[in-house]
Formats: structure tokens, sequence, C-alpha cells
């Protein structure tokens, strides 16, 4: 007997070779099945009368098998099944290619449902290369609104809708953990009526009905999630920093430049934050060169000057570098000592290098105020003194369990975790961060610093490669430095861009043979990775040919031109990554944009890029282009996988953060299914 947890390939007609397809899925069990949602759907409800068809439509016809009979085509040498089908009012030939086989299943006198686009030729009107079904009280495929599900490869929307319809009876066995009050209040569906529907839906209003139940089921338990990260934090203490403006204020007069007003309102929202004794969970959003760095620093200088340590944590080794020497500077006429700690450098700020065991000792005794570093300063061997404050820098995963296992490898005071300042360099949408990001309090520098220049974007056609190539060459021998990014590593049948590799040889061989070229892709070693862009950040290499892994945070002054292939494949938020990259000196910079697909969509969205530099008002549109889930890769990001939810429903995201607040309030223990389901949800989506 089946059963909700009962292994995928127990189902009949799955076994060992299937699941292991529906795996790739992330399909272990029948629930994971049931809950495998479409993507969209095929509206083949409408049968349309034969008398009616017209050429070039895409329409569904229903009636008998008159005839059907296999032939050869004489020149290319296939299989060609026609048929002639008729209903009440007429009829018509189908064709199929390649499908000899078709004449067993459907033979003579089969009443079938076609569905496919309607063609003229030479003999009048035929409906070609159909997809059918034989007509049954019940219709899976044709006849209905039609389900179409992500798939992989060996596993088509048809199969799964065989196997998933039988299984929709299950659906009454799922608890239903949405209290009934929440239900009435916000006019949903029960979930077993939700699941049925959305998977084979009746009608477009149940279909409506069915999404709007299960996208507030996921946005309210992620907002309940974030609301009980905001309980639990009110229930622990944080040291109180107490805000010093004397030496604040001599930080900030130290400075070669002027704080903008963005950056002096983040970091007063900041400083308000650590005099509290409740702990600090502030995202610090900022465009790329907004200056966050520095905003930091003022935090972290505070923390040493009340007698706690900072950590700041990268997402790579070069980019830990990176902060380390801007805060070597931004410090260097102050007590506090700046340390760099990762699993292959250690350094400190006084200009003599130690050995790690030495420098492990000093972080440990308290000696070193602000220690930057990877993930490694998590691991077992680091010891700390009393720690006070977290920079994370794109790593927004660093929650309440791992501030209190720092609590542990410290000083700090039982129920006492240090306060967590996150960095980003992606602009979100301020409608998006409430889904995104509701358990943090955000902080946003919309200002760039003065005298930055700003960077000249252009959109480059197949006719001016040529043009483009001796910029370059004019840029480089003005002692400038180049990026040139492509959409993929190795070259791909099925995808007609720019593969990195290939696109290397080609600039190293023919286009630019006497200039230093360097090549960075995510299938190199990680310290490959960083040597190379080490020797690109030294100036040993003039251009540097990468996929995305350049997109965040790198910091090459000299870089003075980004040069992107196949620009159409990427979103506008991830184009204005890219473009950061450069600019980050005196020197005018520039960013082009080559493209060999030239459609009106293509031409707007790049053409946005040329006019707007503002990676707010870009995240903007982005969004409204392409989606939340391809903007911001929630579905990878490990903070959110939805399947229904749509971040841009500003009002449903409005609606469950009202609800999660009523249960918090009256205690979720009041709701022991929905208790259970937020602890499954947690653990599917790995959310702490």
């Amino acid at each position: 007997m089946l059963t909700l947890q009962t292994k995928i390939e127990k189902l009949y007609g799955v076994g060992p070779h299937m699941s292991k397809r529906l795996t790739k899925l992330g399909i272990e069990k029948i629930e994971d099945l049931l809950y495998h949602f479409p993507f969209r759907y095929e509206d083949f409800s409408k049968i349309t009368p034969i008398s009616k068809i017209v050429a070039g439509q895409d329409l569904a016809i229903k009636g008998k098998i008159l005839q059907i009979k296999n032939s050869r085509s004489p020149r290319r040498r296939i299989f060609i099944t026609e048929a002639l089908i008729q209903d009440q009012t007429g009829s018509v030939r189908a064709v199929w290619f390649n499908q000899p086989f078709l004449t067993k299943a459907l033979p003579k006198g089969t009443e079938v449902i076609l569905a496919g686009k309607m063609v003229r030729d030479f003999r009048g009107m035929a409906i070609q290369s159909p997809v059918y079904e034989k007509v049954k009280a019940e219709m899976t495929h044709l006849a209905r609104i039609v389900p179409v599900y992500p798939e992989t490869e060996g596993l088509t929307s048809k199969w799964l809708r065989t196997k998933i319809k039988p299984l929709l009876s299950l659906t009454g066995k799922i608890a239903d953990f949405l209290p009934e009050k929440i239900k009435k209040e916000d006019n949903l569906v029960d979930l077993s009526h939700a699941l049925r529907e959305i998977h084979f839906p009746s009608t477009q209003q149940t279909l409506a009905q069915a999404k709007r139940r299960l996208s507030f089921d996921e946005l309210f338990l992620i907002q309940l999630k974030a609301g009980k990260i905001r309980q639990s934090l009110k229930a622990l203490k944080a040291p109180k920093l107490i805000f010093d403006q004397k030496l604040i204020r001599k930080l900030v007069g130290s400075l070669p430049f002027k704080l903008t007003n963005s950056q002096r309102k983040a970091a007063w929202e900041i400083i308000l934050d650590l005099e509290k004794s409740r702990p600090m969970n502030r995202l610090l959003e900022g465009d790329v060169g907004s200056g966050k760095t520095v905003v930091a620093a003022i935090a972290m200088l505070l923390a040493a000057h009340r007698g706690y340590q900072s950590l700041m944590m990268a997402p790579t080794e070069i980019l830990a570098i990176q902060h380390f020497g801007t805060l070597k500077e931004i410090l260097k006429d102050f007590s506090a000592s700046v340390a760099l700690l990762t699993s292959a450098k250690s350094d400190n700020s006084r200009g003599i290098t130690v050995n790690k065991k030495k420098l492990l000792n000093q972080i440990k005794k308290g000696k070193v105020e602000i220690i930057v570093g990877t993930h490694a300063l998590l691991s077992e061997k680091t010891k700390f003194h009393k720690i006070g404050l977290v920079v994370v820098d794109e790593q927004h995963r660093f929650g309440v369990k791992q501030r209190a296992a720092l609590r542990k490898k410290s000083n700090l005071l039982a129920r006492m975790i240090p306060h967590l300042l996150s960095m980003t360099a992606t602009p979100i949408p301020r409608t998006l961060s409430l889904a995104l990001y509701g358990d943090l309090d955000i902080s946003i520098l919309d200002e760039m610093p003065p005298g930055r220049q700003k960077i000249k974007t252009s959109v480059i056609s197949p006719s001016r490669r040529g043009n483009a190539y001796q910029f370059i060459r004019h840029q480089i021998k003005s002692g400038n430095q180049v990026f040139v990014i492509c959409p993929l590593i190795e070259e791909s049948e099925k995808l007609e861009v720019k593969a990195a590799k290939k696109e290397y040889e080609r600039l190293s061989k023919e286009i630019f043979p006497d200039l230093r070229i360097g090549l960075l892709h995510g299938q190199m070693k990680t310290k490959d990775k960083e040597k190379e862009m080490i020797k690109f950040k030294d100036g040993k290499v003039d251009l540097l040919v990468s996929t995305a892994v350049v997109e965040v945070g790198v910091d090459v002054p000299n870089a003075t031109i980004m040069m992107i292939e196949g620009a159409e494949r990427f979103g506008l938020a991830q184009l204005h990554q890219f473009r950061g990259r450069v600019g980050r000196g005196k020197k005018q910079s520039y960013c082009l944009l080559l493209t060999d697909i030239w459609g009106d969509k293509i031409k707007a969205r790049l053409g946005a890029m040329v006019g707007c530099n503002d990676g707010f008002v870009l995240a903007e549109k982005d969004l409204a282009i392409r989606g939340p889930g391809e903007i911001y890769g929630v579905k990878q990001h490990g903070r959110i996988d939805l399947r229904m939810a749509n971040l841009t429903d500003v009002s449903l995201i409005k609606e469950t953060k009202k609800a999660a607040e009523e249960v918090l309030r009256e205690g979720i223990e009041a709701y022991p299914l929905l208790g259970l389901r937020l602890r499954d949800f947690i653990e599917e989506r790995h959310l702490e």
C-alpha cells in the first residue's frame, strides 16, 4: 500500500533507473511528487469543430480515425504516418513523422483528441505532429487544462502526468497545517483541494485559487520563520557598544573623502543598534562601489574601543585579502589592530607577517581586535577573546545558531551573542526584501561617493566587433586592463554562445597574440582561481577571460573595460554587477555589451543598461522582466526554495506577514500542526 513516505522507486513503472532521474528533480518519495508543481499550463479544454479550423492556429480537435497508414518519404527516407480524422462537422488529415507505431496505437475506429498546429500544404489542411489521447471518461493529457512540469533528460511532462494523477487521492492524507481562522480571514481553499487543482485544474478559477493557497503557504512559512528569529533574538543579549562621538568623528575626519549622506545614515542606524543590549540583525545593502566597507569599519572600531573583537567574513580568500587591505588603510591612525586569517594566509596590520600559530594565540588573548578571513574563522582551532560584532559579506546564511556557536569560542556571557551586520552589493527591490530578508533590518546605500566617474556603456553589434578590439588594444597599450566575460565554460552544441575556454584560445592566438591573457572559470580549483585573479590584480595579465565567477566583490582599480559576450543571456542585475568590476579607480571606464541576437526585447533590455547606472532602478526593471528566481537565484540561494510563490506579489507578502505576526503573538504552541510544518519547512530549505 502506497503512503506519502513511500520511496519513489516503489511506485509502479518507476524502478531504480527512473528514480535516479526523479532524484535530479528533488523527488525521492511520493509526497515530493505531489509537491512537484507545474510551471505552466496548456489549455486544451476547448475543442474546435473541424469545420472551424484555421491555418496557423494551435488548437485541439476531437474525432474518429477513419483511416491511418504509414509511407516513406522518397527524399529524406523518413516514415510519414497519416490519418484521416472526422467529427460531425467535417474531416482533416493528421500527419506525424518517424512514428510508424501509431498505426497500431491508434487503429481505425479509435476516438481521439489531437492538439497541435494547423498547416496548409499542397493537399489542403492538416494538423502537424499533434499530441494525442484516446477519448475516455477522465482525460489526462488533453481536453482539459494540462499541466507542464519542470523536466529532466528522459523525464517528460506526459510521463509525470500519468504518475501523479493516480496519486491525487493521497492529498487528503497531507495534514492541513494552516489554522482555520487564517483560511477564513484570507479566503483560502483547503490544502488537499489546492494540491489536486494545481496538478489537474477543473477551471482557470480553481487553478487561481490553488495557486493562491500554495503561494500563501510558502510566503507565510517564510514570514513565520523570520518572526521566530526576531523573537529568539529578543530573548538573547548582546554587548552594549556605547557610541563614542569623539572617536568616530576622528575616524570620519581622517578619511581622504567625504561620507555620502546615505553612508552617514546607515552608520548612525548601526550605531544605535550596537548601543542596545539585544543583538543587531542588520543588512547593509549598497550598490557596487557605494562604500559599505567604510561603514562596517566605523562599527568595528567602536567595538574595538569598547574591548570587543570583530570578525569580518568574506566568501573567498581574494576578497578577504581585499577587505584586509582596505581596513588596514582606513584604521592606520588608530590603535585597533587588524589581522588576516584564511586557510592559506595569515597577516597583521602592523606590517609584520606572523605564523598562523602565533596569530591564533594573539587572537585568543584579545591582542587583535579585528580579524578578517573566510569561513576558516569558524574552524575548531580558532578561539577568540570576546566577539562583539560579526560582519559577513555576501553570505546571508549566518544566523542565530552560528553566532551562538561563536559564544562558545570566546568569553561571552551565557545567553549573549555578537551583533550581526550582513553586507550585499546586490540591489534588492524593497518589495522583494520583505520576503527575502524579513528577519533583518535593512540599511541602504543608494549614493555613490563623489568623484566616481560614470561608466560609459555601449551595445556592440556584430559588425562593430573589430572596432571594439581596436579600442581594447588602445586601452591596454595605455596601461589599462580588460575583463572579457563569457556565459559558458565549454562550447555547447545546444547554445550558440561564447565559451570562456574557446574565447581564451581565440583571443590569445588570433586577436591579441602579443598580449598577456588569463583565464578564469568555475571548474578551476579555488587556489588556481585566486592565483589567476591575484596575477590580474597585480598587473601581470592584460586581459582576463572569465565566466560569471568574477561577479562578486573583486576590486581591480586598473581595469577600465568590461566586455560581456552573449550579453542577452544575462539579466540586468547581473550585467550591472559585472559592470561594477570596472570604474574602481580614477580613470574613465567602459562596459561593452556584445550580442549576436537582435530582437526588440533584447534591444530594450540592453538599452536599459546603456541609459541607467542605478543598480536599484535596474533591479526593479529586472524583477518585472524576469522574476525573482532568475535574478537572485532564490531556488539555489539556500535561503528560499520557492515552488509556487511569486515574490513580486506585494499584497500577498503583506497578508502573510500580518498572519504570521498574529500567530506569533498568540504563540505557535497553540497550533501544533503548524509548528511541525514549520520545522519541516526549515529543514527542507536549510534556512538556519
